[in-house]
């Protein structure tokens, strides 16, 4: 398994009280109590000691809110209220605070005051990768191959098919990768970079929406517009590799979709990433496609989970699905053990909520078996995706770019996030439902997920 999950330091946050600023600790891990209508939580869970998220019920005065605040001795608060938050009715938004007491006893105290709504811990996450040591024409890309390509295997997307049948994507068409960074001059990626057409860089937030020269994206760990920072950004790069690396160039590897935008969204830093981040980089996409409706947002991947239930994560993604976002998620990979777990009986999130735009994914081996590290559920995971031996792009050192094949449902996320992508440029008004339901009517039945997923099947896209 990859031991470092790379992500940088979390952004300072100014404080609700006081005025102000405070950093996050590292993770721990803690057993949370199970949630109501929710599988049992696997007891590999991280949360920032020292903090929780509290939302207060609606209407909730402000002297209560302080009143509240002070009994619980919290001395450093961040208000989060989003765009989306605002655009959803929620004037008031989640309070991220910093607590003196034990983050559990805190969250159980906080939950017994009339006010407040529900209180939880600010989750850690974490990417779902391990490591292993060109490409498409030496038999290393099997991921994209099919049963009648050259080279040829017949548990790869078949995204070789669809290249033949002249299927590669439509630069009108934008994910939002949400991870670490990922290299934006990477030969096989700049082309496919985002690039905000509301927004300069002129030190002004020229399109409204709360953020400053976010012209590829936006850096939620470090709070600024650099979606790139170093070498540790590989895991984000090769996922956006996976999902939209320049096909026919004769160079490297090949994405599913050959042409495609895509949207930098960093929250993972060296320590994972947390509840606060996950939801300000989900907002973001929902924003901007509410914002400007014209633009062609379709998916975001998330090849990260760890935490536990988060209410207020499964809300931000809740208003993805309203402004017609699917949500591709890995499956997660296992516990401590590295074996794979079921996700009907061990909730993994993010891919195990509920909500209808989610698409979570189980990780196949090249021999069409369910690799031993990925998870599965009957009825919580939907489909199985080549992430055994997946060859993409990482960064290399200084400004220099690299290939690296890597093992993880991370990768076999990607693969479906490509095919997200793949559909919408070849029906553009279908929906998201619409695209979930033909990803999934699409899947090719496999014994090794036979029961242990809901489609039963792997993904292909030869029938786009």
């Amino acid at each position: 398994m990859k031991q470092s999950f790379h992500t940088g330091r979390r952004m300072l946050a100014a404080l609700l009280c006081g005025g102000f600023l405070y950093s996050c600790q590292p993770q721990i891990d803690v057993t949370p109590t199970q949630q109501p209508g929710q599988g049992r939580v696997g007891t590999d869970v991280g949360y920032v000691p020292g903090e929780v998220l509290i939302k207060f019920k609606s209407g909730t005065a402000n002297d209560k809110v302080l009143k509240a605040l002070a009994k619980m001795k919290v001395s450093k608060s961040e208000k989060i209220l989003t765009k989306m938050m605002e655009k959803a009715g929620d004037t008031d938004g989640v309070i991220l605070a910093s607590v003196p007491t034990d983050v559990l006893e805190a969250v159980s105290q906080l939950k017994g005051m009339p006010e407040i709504e529900y209180a939880e811990p600010n989750y850690i996450y974490t990417t779902d990768v391990t490591a292993n040591d060109t490409y498409f024409s030496n038999g290393s890309l099997w991921g994209m191959y099919g049963p009648g390509t050259s080279p040829a295997n017949q548990y790869g997307s078949q995204a070789a098919t669809a290249w033949a049948a002249n299927k590669t994507g439509s630069s009108s068409v934008i994910v939002g990768i949400i991870d670490e960074g990922w290299m934006i001059t990477h030969s096989e990626l700049a082309a496919n970079k985002w690039v905000n057409p509301y927004e300069t860089v002129n030190g002004k937030d020229d399109d409204g929406n709360g953020y400053i020269d976010d012209v590829n994206g936006w850096d939620f760990a470090n709070n600024n517009a650099s979606v790139y920072d170093d070498v540790n950004d590989d895991h984000g790069t090769h996922v956006a590799g996976t999902i939209g690396a320049v096909g026919g160039n004769g160079a490297g590897v090949a994405g599913v979709c050959w042409n495609v935008k895509m949207i930098g969204l960093k929250f993972l830093g060296a320590s994972g990433g947390t509840s606060a981040n996950a939801i300000k980089a989900i907002d973001y996409l929902t924003d901007m496609k509410t914002r400007h409706p014209s633009l062609g947002i379709v998916a975001s991947n998330n090849s990260w989970g760890g935490g536990g239930f988060s209410q207020t994560l499964q809300d931000a993604i809740g208003r993805a699905n309203t402004a017609n976002i699917l949500f591709v998620a890995a499956a997660g990979n296992g516990g401590s053990d590295g074996v794979g777990d079921n996700n009907d009986a061990v909730a993994n999130y993010p891919s195990n909520y509920p909500n209808a735009n989610i698409i979570a994914v189980a990780a196949l081996t090249s021999a069409g078996a369910r690799a031993s590290f990925s998870n599965y559920g009957a009825t919580t995971v939907d489909i199985g995706a080549p992430g055994q031996g997946i060859w993409s792009t990482v960064p290399g050192t200084g400004n220099t770019f690299s290939y690296a094949s890597y093992n993880g449902t991370s990768m076999a996320t990607p693969h479906v996030t490509g095919a997200v992508a793949l559909y919408k440029s070849l029906n553009p008004t279908a929906t998201a439902a619409q695209i979930k339901a033909a990803i999934l009517a699409a899947a090719v039945p496999t014994a090794a997920l036979s029961g242990k997923c809901v489609t039963g099947g792997r993904l292909s896209v030869a029938t786009f």
